[in-house]
């Protein structure tokens, strides 16, 4: 081999030695980075796993019946998926909406730990308020849903057995009747009687809220949540109109009146369902908020009791409802009360406990 060789396999050794030197270090630095992200990744889900037990140790039973309920009509949104338009959707906005709720219970239950230690200042309240009231916004989101599952099992219309139950029980079609005693001012007064149903939680709720007496406060929520989500179900598997579209055109034309009635008509313009009208949940939640006057404050009790029957009234009256949804809202919300207490004296179904 010639000198000139000689120099040239030794520059080709020199320069091999140093690109596997190259290869090996990058190597090294692959490896550590990737175990780096490795460590990265496992204590993120670490933290995530942390954080998702607190948040389920910060729920109470409104809590568990409001998962048990999105987790269900999420399997039955993919069990008949072929009788919905969008079940992805469906499945993804009660997802986000038990996301939102983790978040709350979370974020009150850290809140009130650095209320005890630090003193209650204003975003502690804040955050007391939302983790307490989030319910109401919660029953809202159910109720507009339906309008999307109520024809998830059935994909007919059942009124014409509640219409004939009422004929049989009544031998007239009640909301047909009731408009021979029509006048603005009655056709008023029931309204206003039916816009009632839309304080009596709040009342309730509020007195328990202000009095701080959490036991009772979240009683009577989850009474009002089995009520609710037993007629949702009912409703999904029996598909009602209610007279106001099913018996349209059997009365000589729509009730006239003055503010109250105005009032209605725009809420149901814009919040109207079509479907879950049986059974009836306005009926439900006033006889759960009822029930829970009747154990938590007594004299409310008395003060709702009249109100509510004319709430009931109004319902037959407004052609919103059959007399079959009242029996039906009677029934459920009495049965939420009652499985309601006995889901309270579970252990953990204090959702907050706060000074």
């Amino acid at each position: 081999m010639s000198a000139k060789e000689k120099l040239r396999f030794a520059a080709e050794q020199r320069a091999g030695a140093w690109c596997a030197g190259e290869t090996v270090a990058d190597y090294s630095n692959e490896s550590a980075v990737s175990a780096e992200k490795s460590i990265a990744l496992e204590g993120s889900l670490r933290r995530l796993k942390r954080e998702l037990a607190l948040a389920w140790a910060a729920c109470g039973a409104f809590e568990w019946i409001a998962f048990g309920y999105l987790a269900f009509s999420s399997a039955l949104v993919a069990a008949f998926a072929e009788n919905l338009a969008h079940p992805l959707r469906l499945i993804a906005a009660q997802a986000f909406v038990a996301g939102i709720i983790l978040m709350l219970c979370r974020i009150g239950a850290r809140s009130e730990e650095r209320a005890r230690a630090a003193g209650r200042g204003l975003a502690a309240r804040f955050w007391r308020f939302w983790r307490h009231w989030y319910p109401h916004i919660f029953f809202l989101f159910c109720f507009e849903e339906l309008a999307y599952l109520v024809h998830l099992v059935n994909h007919g219309w059942e009124d014409t057995k509640l219409i004939a139950f009422d004929h049989w029980m009544f031998g007239v079609h009640p909301s047909v009747w009731l408009e021979q005693f029509a006048t603005p001012l009655r056709n008023d007064f029931m309204q206003l009687a039916y816009l009632t149903y839309f304080v009596y939680l709040l009342v309730i709720g509020g007195i328990l809220y202000f009095r701080k007496e959490w036991q009772a406060y979240w009683s009577v929520m989850t009474y009002s949540a089995i009520a609710y989500v037993i007629g949702y179900f009912i409703a999904m598997m029996f598909p009602i109109q209610s007279p106001w579209f099913a018996m349209a055109g059997w009365w000589r034309g729509p009730l006239q009146g003055g503010p109250f009635t105005a009032t209605i008509n725009f809420i149901e313009h814009y919040g109207r369902v079509r479907g879950a009208a049986f059974p009836s949940e306005h009926v439900a939640g006033s006889l759960a908020a009822l029930w829970g006057a009747w154990r938590h404050r007594r004299w409310l009790f008395w003060v709702m009791l009249p109100l509510v029957a004319a709430m009931c009234a109004s319902t037959i009256w407004g052609r919103y409802h059959y007399v079959a949804d009242i029996f039906g809202g009677i029934a459920t919300g009495t049965i939420g009360y009652f499985l309601g207490k006995w889901v309270m004296r579970r252990r953990g179904a204090i959702a907050t406990v706060a000074e």
